[in-house]
């Protein structure tokens, strides 16, 4: 009777091999990151290549370190190329129509010749981080426009609710050849100064009913605002906009204006029948006339720059404190310590950063 072998369970990634030799792991290959070619990545861009714009934003966006320095030598390429653009500002009450309104402004000014990128800034997750990054579904129509862009970006971990390379997004759009940026924030609150921080037109959507928003709607977010649109304007709401709008002209009268030299608009606007859109564009281009003229425009732009600097470099401190190891563990301890009891708040911060 021939003699019964034995069987052979081969598991997963692992080779079997009989009489005592070792069982050996297969050896994992990982494909060798290719460099980009930045002058090329470049020229794509400046010629408005959609896709290779968007792998110019992935780029900036990752943090793999080797794609962090590829993205600030591809953006310091292109900076010549920046800066021309109107970057507009949009935010409003939920239910106010941020989406629709800006689908339909933006069909309107393709429609006059100007080429529109939208940033639109996606909730997230406070507790996964995941995004819907829906905005392509929400502006249907808009995205079907060659000559639109749309880029829905996470708002995890910043504040505001704009990510936190929006501004170097910008600047790639515009070497990219858009004239018009819409930045869509999450919604209203009083982070939105990050938002006004690096656009040159602040406009907040409102719907009818003022007096009871009034109350409600916190008065900084007010004092942003280069102009307030009450929008759903349109059927039976029309007289109940046209009240609301007069109420919130009134109170923007007592605020201090959020644009020096500038008077602060209230007007209403329809989506639905269209109507409003060109006397917004109309006041949009009459302040940046007179922006330009009184140098408002360009002492904006500069101050914003300052400001975004001085930020990254908050950033970038607190970012290599908790990257150190052994700080990160002194912290843990300290704070261990702090909560029984045996330092208080103050003491373990001196002890932290105690130098001698």
């Amino acid at each position: 009777m021939p003699e019964k072998k034995s069987a052979l369970f081969v598991q997963p990634g692992v080779k079997a091999i009989h009489d005592g030799m070792q069982p050996t792991k297969r050896r994992k290959f990982t494909k060798k990151r290719q460099p980009i070619n930045i002058e090329e990545l470049s020229n794509e861009v400046k010629s408005g290549s959609k896709r290779f714009l968007a792998k110019a934003i992935t780029l900036l966006e990752s943090a793999n370190l080797a794609d962090k320095k590829e993205g600030q030598a591809l953006l310091k390429e292109l900076l010549p190329y920046t800066g021309k653009s109107i970057r507009i500002g949009i935010t409003g009450v939920p239910g106010a129509g941020k989406s629709t309104f800006i689908e339909t402004f933006g069909k309107k000014l393709i429609d006059e010749g100007h080429k529109v990128a939208v940033l639109a800034i996606d909730p997230s997750s406070s507790i996964t981080g995941g995004s819907i990054l829906g905005d392509k579904t929400r502006m249907e129509l808009l995205s079907r426009e060659p000559q639109a862009f749309i880029r829905p970006s996470p708002a995890a971990g910043t504040l505001g609710g704009v990510h936190k390379k929006t501004r170097e997004t910008m600047l790639l759009c515009e070497a990219a050849g858009y004239d018009i940026i819409l930045v869509e924030t999450v919604g209203v609150g009083q982070s939105e100064t990050i938002v006004r921080g690096m656009v040159d037109f602040f406009l907040l959507l409102v719907l009818t009913g003022a007096g009871d928003e009034l109350q409600g709607m916190k008065k900084g977010i007010m004092e942003l605002a280069d102009m307030i649109v009450v929008h759903k304007a349109d059927g039976d709401n029309i007289r109940n906009a046209k009240k609301t709008v007069a109420e919130y002209r009134q109170f923007l009268h007592l605020l201090q204006p959020s644009t020096p030299q500038w008077t602060s608009k209230s007007m209403a606007a329809s989506s639905y029948d269209n109507k409003g859109l060109d006397k917004i564009w109309t006041t949009i281009e009459q302040f940046r006339t007179q922006g330009l003229e009184n140098h408002v425009w360009e002492n904006r732009r500069k101050e914003q720059t300052s400001d975004w600097f001085r930020s990254m470099i908050t950033d970038h401190l607190i970012d290599s404190f908790y990257g150190d190891p052994q700080r990160k563990k002194q912290v843990n301890e300290l704070e261990q310590s702090i909560l029984s009891g045996e330092v208080t708040v103050s003491q373990g911060v001196e002890t932290l950063f105690d130098t001698k």
